[in-house]
């Protein structure tokens, strides 16, 4: 009697391309730059997605990236102050 709650698995086949030369697997679905991503192949849970988060942090990035992502916030954040029609004379000197 199968056990209700496991899963059959599926068959395996070690089947290789008659006229396939190159390296590696032909049917592996990879993007070129998966090699590069740190969240390519990252495991789940939370545990797993902090440490990685944490070890991204230590990595140094472009030099002027930090710059770079202040003034696009501030660009943002000016522009969405602009739709809501707030009124920036309050923080100059009558």
């Amino acid at each position: 009697m199968r056990n209700p709650l496991k899963l059959k698995k599926n068959k395996s086949f070690n089947y290789s391309p008659r006229y396939y030369k190159g390296e590696g697997n032909p049917y592996k679905i990879e993007h070129k730059l998966d090699k590069f991503r740190s969240t390519a192949h990252t495991q789940r849970g939370l545990l797993n997605k902090i440490s990685s988060a944490k070890e991204d942090l230590k990595m140094e990035g472009d030099k002027n990236m930090k710059l770079r992502f202040l003034v696009i916030v501030a660009i943002l954040v000016l522009l969405f102050l602009f739709v809501i029609d707030f009124d920036l004379s309050i923080f100059l000197n009558p």
